[in-house]
């Protein structure tokens, strides 16, 4: 399915960045490795899972290469698609998947710990992005694939960071895709649910939070392949500017914001009358202070 095709991912030295590339090499891609080898908090640099990766890769016959440069800086992230076009001749896709975490209470949340997680996740995706965008430009073709996550989605306790960068990457793929459009470029987001070094700090404490990191064992990296292989193929030449969701065995498109409700009074309104009846009217379709896990509480299928 995506044949021939050239392919950036990054992060993609373990976790669901490396399924994704070895998905990639099993459809004929060659693929560009792109991971710096550091911590699941950004510390440190290895560049040894990276080749591991490209060696299975090999190994099974396909084509991959080492790209260890950091999403987070931008003359870095245009080396990382050079890579491609140097060693290739070309690039056909991209997927942002590089992260941290550096999870705190918003109230305790350093100025470093915000920049950190904003730099990989955001800043990463549009570096990239934006310096594959105009060999997408120039050959008419390409596609963009960014992972989202639910807990920005939707919402989560004790990454504000983490959520924000999420959030501003599905804007920032919408925008890629409008501007982009005209050029035969597509650009969509998936949000996964797996198992991985990512995950892998969720808290255990109590009976209840063991019970969700079990469920969460279910859900390998490799569920996620199947539709970012596609998304960069051919096949979903006519799917731009969605939003979708990896579960296990479930994929869900995901709504994006459009109004609920609207109230109206033709002498226009003040502090007071929205006190009285503005708000009151629209209370109802006021959406709920849910969390990823309550919006998807059931077991993954």
């Amino acid at each position: 399915m995506v044949q021939g095709k050239v392919v950036v991912v990054t992060g993609a030295g373990g976790g669901i960045g490396r399924d994704l590339a070895l998905a990639l090499a099993r459809g004929g891609a060659k693929v560009v490795v792109n991971d710096v080898g550091s911590s699941a908090a950004g510390e440190g640099q290895d560049a040894q899972p990276a080749h591991q990766v490209v060696a299975e890769i090999r190994a099974a016959g396909g084509e991959a290469v080492v790209s260890s440069d950091s999403v987070a800086n931008a003359a870095a992230a245009r080396r990382i698609v050079e890579c491609a076009v140097d060693t290739y001749g070309r690039i056909d896709g991209v997927v942002n998947n590089a992260g941290i975490l550096r999870d705190r209470m918003f109230h305790r949340m350093s100025v470093d710990e915000w920049d950190a997680v904003l730099q990989v996740h955001l800043y990463g995706s549009y570096h990239v992005s934006r310096a594959a965008a105009n060999h997408f430009k120039e050959q008419a073709s390409g596609a963009f694939v960014h992972m989202t996550s639910t807990s920005g989605l939707i919402g989560n306790i004790g990454q504000a960071n983490y959520n924000a960068a999420k959030m501003g990457i599905m804007a920032l793929s919408k925008s890629i895709a409008l501007d982009l459009q005209k050029y035969k470029v597509r650009s969509n987001c998936i949000a996964p649910f797996a198992w991985s070094r990512m995950t892998s700090s969720i808290p255990t404490d109590t009976p209840e939070q063991a019970a969700r990191v079990e469920k969460f064992k279910q859900m390998t990296p490799a569920k996620i392949a199947p539709l970012a292989v596609v998304l960069l193929s051919d096949a979903a030449a006519d799917v731009n500017a969605q939003v979708f969701v990896v579960r296990n065995n479930e994929v869900f498109l995901m709504s994006q914001p459009r109004p609920l409700r609207s109230v109206h009074r033709g002498e226009g309104w003040t502090p007071e009358t929205l006190a009285s009846h503005g708000l009151p009217a629209l209370k109802g379709s006021f959406v709920p202070m849910d969390r990823s896990a309550d919006v998807f509480s059931w077991d993954p299928l």
